[in-house]
């Protein structure tokens, strides 16, 4: 599986596709910027939503259950990276998330 730092994803954040998967009321408290909510449990019913010819960038809040994401994906043929540090790391660091959906 790949993974990133969420440090690396911070340059990248505006053109990166990123899918977090974290409760909806975890997301709502605070995502990175673009985020999409697909929660881990829904992965397996909205994998529909994303294209096989994009790289997506998982995250959740410190990098758990963004790996278990990805490795899901990875079965099913999408290009995925694991964030390691999730929103954790942008929390811990005074880094910007957005609020809401």
């Amino acid at each position: 599986m790949q993974e990133i730092e969420a440090s690396e994803l911070v340059a990248m954040l505006g053109s990166a596709l990123v899918v977090d998967v974290r409760e909806p009321d975890e997301f709502r408290s605070g995502h990175v910027e673009g985020a999409v909510s697909i929660p881990l449990s829904m992965v397996p019913l909205r994998m529909t939503e994303l294209d096989h010819d994009q790289t997506y960038f998982v995250i959740c809040e410190v990098g758990g259950r963004s790996a278990k994401a990805c490795e899901f994906l990875e079965q099913q043929g999408f290009d995925v990276i694991n964030v390691a540090g999730g929103t954790g790391y942008f929390r811990s660091n005074g880094l910007a998330l957005i609020s809401g959906d």
